[in-house]
């Protein structure tokens, strides 16, 4: 198989509001969000020299000419997407690798190429059959508070998965609540089988950690927490609230990103998926609402490779 030396995996990208996968930055009062006024490259930066695909995209002919889909693609059949235009695409090229539903042709490629702000021009596409892709990297969250001298779990009467959703509930509700995500790194169980023992009604999540950050009183969020759960607890302390972070975002989404896709909060920012950006971007955006709230992230990367 061919080992393609794309850019950083694929970030997971989330609905707007909503967090992938891990902590969700959530809910306070305490600022309002700046408004988005700097100024904003006029179009899409052109990238110099070649640029990659973060692991494997859908290529999609409806007829009009190959798109690439670096956004959502709509599970139809045949799916739906859209983005950049490719130049020079031929699917005989790609014989074997693609589908064709009433006159729609798709498949999923590495693609590496150029591109000038608009169409991207291939020099190599890699099917989804020869593509190594590069190995998950760790969770990135991971439980902060080292283990009590009594262990983990306080009550053992309440630590079934309907207890830990009572859990997050209640630590959204909290005053100053910033994030949230469960720890599961100690349950041996896989996490279909997870679902499996949750669906059969023999589910047991004494091992998971429920973890917690607010931008207020940690003590009295913790307390809260305890009341309707008996296993691992951890809360730490943040400087920004979900509040503030959603209100960045609908600032951002109402300023006109070139190549914008998506974004998404997590781990106390806002992730902004854009078609590519050259710097500017996230320039304008640290200028806009500090450095380091806003993470500006390129579906098409930079590759330095052949």
């Amino acid at each position: 198989m061919s080992q393609i030396l794309t850019p950083l995996a694929a970030l997971a990208v989330c609905v707007p509001l909503v967090a992938c996968g891990g902590p969700t930055v959530a809910t306070s009062p305490s600022r309002q969000a700046p408004a988005a006024t700097g100024d904003l490259p006029d179009s899409i930066p052109a990238p110099e020299g070649q640029v990659a695909t973060r692991g494997l995209v859908t290529v999609l002919d409806a007829g009009d000419g190959a798109e690439l889909c670096l956004g959502g693609v709509a599970e139809s059949l045949p799916p739906q997407c859209g983005g950049p235009s490719i130049t020079g695409w031929n699917w005989a090229d790609h014989d074997g690798d693609y589908q064709d539903v009433r006159g729609v042709r798709w498949g999923d490629f590495v693609v590496i190429g150029t591109f000038d702000g608009n169409t991207v021009t291939p020099n190599k596409a890699v099917p989804a059959d020869e593509y190594d892709a590069p190995a998950a990297e760790d969770a990135p969250h991971e439980t902060a508070c080292p283990e009590p001298a009594g262990g983990w779990v306080v009550d053992a009467g309440r630590v079934a998965r309907a207890d830990y959703e009572a859990a997050m509930r209640t630590a959204g509700r909290l005053a100053g609540f910033a994030s949230s995500f469960i720890d599961t790194s100690r349950d041996p169980r896989s996490p279909e089988q997870m679902d499996q023992d949750s669906g059969d009604g023999a589910d047991n999540a004494s091992s998971w950690i429920v973890n917690v950050a607010v931008t207020t009183d940690p003590a009295a969020a913790e307390a809260a927490i305890r009341e309707v759960w008996g296993g691992g607890v951890c809360v730490t302390t943040s400087t920004v609230t979900q509040r503030e972070l959603r209100g960045v975002q609908r600032a951002i989404h109402g300023a006109d990103v070139p190549g914008f896709l998506s974004s998404g909060v997590d781990d106390g920012a806002v992730y902004v998926v854009v078609v590519h950006d050259d710097g500017s971007i996230q320039a304008w955006a640290d200028d806009e609402f500090s450095d380091g709230l806003v993470r500006v992230w390129s579906a098409l990367g930079t590759h330095a490779g052949p």
